[in-house]
Order: C-alpha cells, then structure tokens, then sequence
C-alpha cells in the first residue's frame, strides 16, 4: 500500500469534511436537511455500492476469502469487547462508561470507511469490506444497543434492525448476484452505479457538517477520553493486523479490513446516546475529535502493516 496515495486520499475526504463545514456556517444546511442525507446515504447510497461491488464473475477461491475475513472479524469483535469490559468497569458513571465502551469498540465503517476504500481499492475493496459493515451491524445491534438500554432492551426490535438493515440486505442480494454470476438489465445497472457515485463527497460533506456545530469544554471532553481515542484510532486497527496475519491474510483483503477498523468512532454512539435520554455531549466531543485525528492516525496504522 503505497502511503503517500493513502495521505492524499484522506486528505481528500478531509477537504470535503471542510467544504461541508463551510456549507453549515453559511446556513446552507440545517439540522433536518443534515439528518435526511444521512438517511439517503445510509440506507440508499451505501446499498448501491454493496450491491455494485458484488457484479462480478463467481470466484470460489474469493468466497472463501470473504468468509475467512468475516471470521477474522468477529474474533476481533469479541476480544474488543472483552478488553473494553475489563478496562473501563470501575467508571462510576453509567452515561461515560457505556459511551466509551462503545466508542472504543465501534468504528465509522459504513459512513467514512466505505467511501475510503471504494476510492482507495475500488470495487474489490468494497467486496471484502462487507464483511466488516456485516459485523458492524450484527455486533452494533447486539451487544452495542444492550450496553446503552441493558438487558431490558427490546430485543425483537434490536433483530429487526439487523434484518431489515437495508445494508444486510444489499449483502444478500449482491451475494446471490455473486453467486449466480447474475446480470443486472442495463437501466438498473446504471442507475446503481450513479447512485454509488455520490457516496464518496456527500458522506464527507454531512460529516463536515455535522463536526461544525460541536462545542468542545472539560465537561463534553473528559480527559478518560483521550484512552478511547487510543484504542479505537490506533490499539485495536493494531490489534486487526495481528489477528488478520496470524489468520494469513494478505493484500487487498487485509487492508481493507484493516482501513475499516482503523476509522473513527461511529456516530451511533451520539444516536445511541439520546435514544436512553443520557448526555449526548461526551459522545459528540469523541466522535469529532475521533475523527479529526484519524487523517494522522490511519497512516501511521498502514505503517504498522508495512511493517509488521
């Protein structure tokens, strides 16, 4: 992986995050507006490019990849979740401690890590990089949800979001086209593919504008903070390599799992945040400064990999 490409490209996004703070201090762009692309590019744009990324020639040897990544995965979910148990149990309050368990073991990878890999590995990176929005969703509306509402959660709606994510489904859907070597009438694959085109500088622009509004002060940013950034921007995307190696991944495979996991803390963890009616200041100031520090911190993650 050539680092000064990766720069560049993160560079990139990070100009588009500042064209769309721009947009907010000119009062283009409300609160409303703001949650609906987020809307359209969550559950719209994003299935597109899954859907895209599968519209290829059937590969048994690439199917097997995929299920060793997803393999790789869920054991990095699992030690994640045990370590973050363990480190931050004797935080005494409620609100704090589940904000950052959940922000050290959650990334961006739908909103910032598949545009990143769409324009760093095209088509093949978003392939492999379903596997890691797969567990990203699965493990989010599981044990994420539970660690905000606890056991009292309802958990046929927390399946219900899982099955009826329009993301899982577009996984679904682009496994069978893979599968079956389906092609798709010329229309539909057109349109699919102008809708994907959008993913990249709109998921930027909304970020952008969304980190224009935060207001950063010792209560929001409480310095216990600084550990979860550790771990989510640097620790755990180490972690990933190691296991991913161990498992004998290689090439666009393992960088594409590892760019997903060395994205910034998930903004689900704002959203998460007001469903229980806590404070949602904390989560905003890490998510922000999660992700201002990411244009430092990815790089020197696919520096690791180079050199491990």
């Amino acid at each position: 992986m050539n680092l000064t490409q990766l720069t560049t490209q993160i560079a990139l996004m990070f100009i588009l995050m500042l064209v769309g703070l721009m947009i907010n201090k000119l009062g283009f762009m409300h609160a409303q507006t703001s949650s609906d692309l987020t809307n359209i590019l969550l559950y719209i744009v994003s299935p597109c490019l899954i859907v895209q990324a599968f519209e290829q020639h059937f590969s048994a040897d690439r199917l097997q990849m995929l299920g060793r990544v997803l393999l790789g995965i869920i054991i990095i979910y699992i030690l994640m979740i045990i370590v973050t148990q363990l480190l931050f149990k004797r935080v005494s309050d409620p609100n704090l401690r589940r904000i950052m368990r959940y922000g050290s073991v959650y990334s961006n990878a739908g909103f910032m890590g598949i545009p990143l890999t769409s324009s760093l590995f095209g088509a093949t990176g978003v392939f492999f990089a379903v596997a890691s929005l797969a567990a990203f969703n699965i493990f989010s509306w599981t044990h994420g949800i539970t660690l905000f509402t606890g056991r009292q959660g309802n958990r046929r709606e927390n399946l219900k979001q899982i099955v009826l994510n329009p993301n899982i489904i577009a996984i679904i859907v682009g496994l069978l086209i893979f599968v079956t070597s389906f092609q798709l009438p010329t229309i539909a694959n057109s349109t699919i593919k102008y809708v994907s085109s959008i993913n990249t500088p709109l998921s930027m622009i909304v970020i952008g504008n969304s980190l224009a509004d935060v207001k950063f002060n010792r209560k929001t940013l409480d310095k216990r903070l600084w550990l979860v950034i550790l771990l989510r921007n640097l620790l755990f995307p180490y972690l990933a390599i190691v296991i991913l190696q161990l498992m004998g991944l290689t090439g666009v495979p393992l960088l594409t799992t590892v760019l997903m996991m060395a994205c910034p803390v998930a903004g689900i963890v704002v959203l998460f945040s007001l469903k229980v009616h806590g404070n949602p200041g904390p989560a905003v100031a890490l998510m922000s400064v999660s992700t201002i520090l990411s244009i430092i911190t990815i790089p020197i993650v696919f520096a690791l990999v180079n050199l491990h």
